[in-house]
């Protein structure tokens, strides 16, 4: 089952819609505008993340937040003092023709990229205008019993073995 959608703050909706449209292709499906219990208002932009090549999870959304709140720091990750890699937005790629399209639509709307082969899937990353790193994600090959089985083992370990390393790293720019 997949996310029906995902809300996050933006502290400027004018750059964050254009980039979730042009760079990511996705498209505006609906905004609610209402008050907000706290007695400000917000608008609510919903987009569906349905590029055209079927491979939608359901819908992004961002809050654009009017009244008595604090400042909006949209990056997930490095707003709370983390490395950006951490909180991310991971999106799938349905095939190697739409990982270089999305690829290449990052390119043409100027955004540098990092492209990582995680051995089962192929990664490219970009920031989004708030600061949120943003991926899609192609899977070159099924996750199977012994993926579980690390998963399994792994997990409750204080002390696990490191995997392997990625297996390539390359940037793009425009």
């Amino acid at each position: 089952m997949s996310f029906h959608h995902v809300a996050l703050a933006t502290p400027d909706l004018s750059a964050t819609h254009d980039f979730y449209t042009t760079a990511m292709g996705f498209s505006l499906a609906k905004i609610v505008v209402n008050p907000t219990p706290e007695g400000g208002w917000a608008k609510h932009v919903f987009y569906d993340t349905d590029d055209g090549f079927g491979a939608s999870g359901g819908m992004i959304a961002f809050w654009e937040l009017h009244g008595d709140y604090p400042e909006v720091r949209g990056a997930m990750s490095t707003s709370v003092g983390l490395p950006d890699w951490v909180n991310h937005l991971a999106f799938t790629a349905a095939d190697e023709g739409h990982f270089e399209v999305a690829l290449k639509r990052w390119l043409d709307a100027g955004h540098e990229s990092v492209e990582i082969d995680h051995g089962f899937c192929r990664s490219i990353y970009t920031s989004d205008p708030n600061g949120t790193l943003v991926e899609w994600c192609l899977d070159t090959r099924p996750l199977n019993e012994a993926d579980r089985r690390r998963a399994e083992e792994a997990i409750g370990d204080p002390s696990p073995e490191f995997d392997e390393p990625p297996l390539g790293f390359k940037a793009h720019t425009p």
